[in-house]
């Protein structure tokens, strides 16, 4: 579900864009399932506003999603409630899952393969949904609890307060059951406020699939409903794995999400090492009653594209799926799956420390955003490396920050000065005391 891994009038919302958003609903198209609101922006406090984003220029104000054009303003706006930067507005609409020579839509395009192979003209597909969706859809409707981690504004990217960028492909789930779908696959963008390292990026891509069974599917089988749907699940997804990676060995591990029971992982061992590869389970029988699914059972999966991708591929880091490098991109090529990337030069990082006493509000997903908000893929990591408390009891904390770019050498002119000006809006953005 949630990648397991849609957007209604709001108070703040014009509902001018929440109807164009339901026109892209249709489409051949952890989620909490794959990989990880509501406070305010550079606060861990779930009850109070934003500040103020400073502007930063985009080379568009406007994006097109599914044949709409949406603008800046109505995605990016000076509102206490808002916290989606600029360099969030720019990925919208870019939607690498749907571009057939690269290792996203390579990726998607193997594993819809497996599904019209395997289950032919069963399952419909949605790659074309609008990531701005309601709090309701992306949250209430897949039964996140009010008080999970997931619905702050620290880690998720709010247009209003009932408005957000979509967390996890699931945000979909109860439109597309209530619209009588019963086998369908939906891939897609989505957005969380992150950490910044080689396998971390605010943008990333999920799939979800979800199969609906009815009494007369598992009656006269010897098992209940759910160990039929449960043992379905397993040899659909055991499967996929195989298509996907070959004849590897498996194994399963029960896990815990809040909109399945039982739940499962499935790990496989791959280059002598166990990698999780998705999450999944057998629903939640409240989704299904919210969806007008009465007396059904369902399953449904979440994977995360990026996840896989760097494995098939060999890809090192997170950023290269974003760059217009002509020497990554000529690399792949429509319905090559698993070609190994060839690295090409690597440029020298650069690294800067810096140190500073925090407060009560500081989050590390803060501090992320403004240096990612400044720098933009030249930052490949983020990391503390030292912390400590005084004896009056103030913190400090010390990062270093790696800064490299994938298509040319970093000069020190430019790197002093993207610094001082990340320590600047460090400062006076989360309120903390540089060192």
């Amino acid at each position: 579900m949630a990648a397991f891994s849609v957007a209604h009038s709001t108070l703040f919302l014009r509902r001018s864009l929440f109807l164009r958003s339901r026109t892209l609903a249709f489409s051949q198209h952890i989620s909490f399932f794959s990989s990880t609101a509501s406070a305010p922006l550079f606060s861990n406090n779930t009850k109070g506003h934003a500040r103020k984003k400073s502007k930063q220029p985009v080379v568009s104000m406007l994006v097109e999603l599914g044949g709409v054009k949406i603008s800046r303003d109505e995605v990016v706006r000076d509102d206490p409630t808002n916290n989606v930067p600029d360099s969030i507005f720019s990925k919208l609409g870019m939607q690498l899952h749907r571009r057939d020579q690269h290792p996203i839509g390579i990726l998607k395009n193997a594993i819809f393969d497996y599904f019209d192979r395997s289950y032919p003209n069963k399952f419909a597909k949605f790659d074309n949904l609008c990531p701005i969706v309601s709090v309701k859809a992306n949250f209430d409707d897949v039964l996140v609890p009010a008080d999970h981690v997931s619905r702050s504004y620290n880690d998720t990217y709010y247009v209003d307060s009932q408005t957000v960028l979509r967390c996890h492909t699931s945000a979909h789930q109860a439109e597309l059951l209530k619209e009588g779908h019963t086998h369908f696959l939906v891939t897609g963008d989505v957005y969380r406020r992150d950490s910044i390292d080689s396998t971390h990026y605010p943008v990333f891509h999920q799939m979800e699939g979800v199969r609906v069974f009815t009494p007369a599917d598992w009656e006269g089988s010897g098992t209940d409903a759910t160990q039929y749907a449960a043992e379905d699940l397993k040899k659909c997804l055991e499967g996929l794995a195989r298509h996907l990676f070959g004849g590897v060995e498996m194994r399963w591990i029960d896990a815990y999400f809040p909109f399945t029971n039982p739940s499962f992982e499935l790990e496989i061992y791959f280059q002598e090492k166990w990698l999780e590869v998705l999450g999944c389970g057998v629903m939640e029988q409240e989704i299904l009653k919210r969806g007008g699914k009465t007396d059904t059972v369902a399953w449904a999966f979440g994977l995360g594209l990026e996840r896989l991708a760097m494995v098939l591929f060999d890809i090192p880091d997170i950023r290269f799926f974003w760059t217009t490098d002509e020497r990554f991109n000529s690399q792949f090529s429509k319905g090559q799956l698993g070609v190994k990337f060839k690295p090409y030069s690597k440029y020298p990082p650069c690294y800067k420390d810096m140190s500073f006493w925090i407060n009560d509000s500081f989050t590390e997903n803060n501090l992320c955003e403004v240096i990612r908000g400044l720098a933009g893929d030249l930052v490949e990591e983020v990391k503390l490396i030292d912390s400590f408390t005084n004896k009056k009891g103030m913190t400090s904390h010390c990062y270093r920050i790696v800064y490299r770019s994938m298509e040319r050498s970093l000069t020190d002119e430019e790197i002093n000065d993207l610094q001082l000006k990340v320590r600047e809006q460090v400062e006076s953005k989360l309120n903390v005391v540089l060192r």
